[in-house]
């Protein structure tokens, strides 16, 4: 009988450290970029040696501001890389204004030797606007979800902490980078190191590509109804053609009037107004990622009626689709 493989698959000392290219866009979220290099960092110093190499570029070659203000000095621009470089686009707020022609252009490029190119956080923006995600699985942090469904149908978008699809991978953003480099890791260097980097991270529960990023329904609204939870999720996934309460109702195996009841009781709000909110959520994420016209907006979240959109948004946001989409780039960052 053979005997297991070991766990840690030690390269020999002889082999040449793996280098990853972080591109940092204007904005981009600081924790995500960190999680990452903290990651390589542990990982360099548990195994005593130098394993990993990185260094962070961007298109200006100078400097580049994360979305929390700090500005980091660059390497240098966007050059050409090695054939074994691993690039790692890091994304965040408005990524559709950070991805560039230059850029763009430049990842084409590099990806055209058959270079591993990840993106952080909102970066799947930039990977699939280079057509680099076509027919691929990939993920996005939940804000940006119904926009990038919207904008690149050609991809096969999860809900998943991180995807890895061949030399594609894609994070949600936030410490979902964790779990991607720790799984790159594990892959590289073996499980036991990988382990060892997270104990010095103080991250006791390592999430796989089978993790969904957000909370449970119940645990989001704080209530824990197995009927209530199943409607809210018949009702999240169906916001282009609604469903209407009486068969959402009977697909729980209830009356109109009890759905009516349970919503009121553990919401206080009928399941018509809380179809409602989702429904507008939607469009708002829509009108301030994209540009799709405002009709096709209404469209997109089961308003048959562009007047009717526009007098539902201005009773729940006070103000009209049309002046949303116009005080987008006047906006300050979050």
């Amino acid at each position: 009988m053979s005997q297991p493989r070991p766990a840690t698959r030690m390269p020999p000392q002889t082999d040449k450290p793996r280098r990853f290219v972080f591109v940092l866009l204007e904005n981009f979220t600081l924790l995500s970029f960190a999680s990452a290099v903290e990651c390589l960092r542990i990982t360099n110093r548990m195994l005593e040696r130098e394993v990993y190499q990185w260094q962070a570029v961007g298109e200006s070659g100078e400097a580049c501001t994360s979305s929390a203000g700090a500005v980091f000095a660059l390497d240098g621009g966007l050059e050409e890389l090695g054939r074994d470089d691993t690039i790692v686009i890091c994304g965040g707020l408005d990524v559709q204004a950070a991805t560039t022609k230059k850029l763009l252009a430049w990842l084409r490029r590099e990806a055209r030797k058959g270079l591993v190119v990840g993106g952080l956080c909102t970066a799947a923006h930039t990977l699939a606007k280079a057509g680099l995600l076509d027919g691929k699985r990939a993920t996005i942090h939940w804000e940006n979800q119904d926009s990038f469904g919207e904008e690149f149908e050609e991809v096969i978008l999860t809900k998943s902490v991180f995807v890895v699809d061949g030399n594609r991978l894609t994070t949600a953003g936030g410490t979902s980078s964790l779990d991607m480099m720790l799984k790159l890791i594990a892959d590289d260097h073996g499980e036991e190191t990988a382990n060892a980097v997270a104990d010095q991270l103080i991250y006791s529960s390592i999430r796989t590509d089978q993790d969904t990023q957000r909370l449970s329904v119940p645990t989001r609204i704080g209530v824990r109804h197995p009927k209530l939870s199943q409607v809210i999720q018949q009702m999240e996934r169906n916001i282009e053609e609604p469903i209407s309460p009486s068969i959402l109702a009977r697909d729980v195996g209830m009356s109109t009037r009890q759905l009516e009841r349970l919503f009121r009781r553990y919401l206080n709000r009928s399941p018509k107004r809380y179809y409602m909110e989702l429904r507008l959520q939607k469009a708002r994420n829509l009108l301030m990622q994209t540009d799709m016209s405002v009709i096709n907006v209404a469209l997109a979240c089961g308003f048959a009626s562009p007047s009717h959109f526009s007098k539902c948004y201005r009773a729940h946001y006070q103000t009209t689709p049309y002046r949303e989409r116009g005080s987008q780039s006047t906006r300050q960052p979050a």
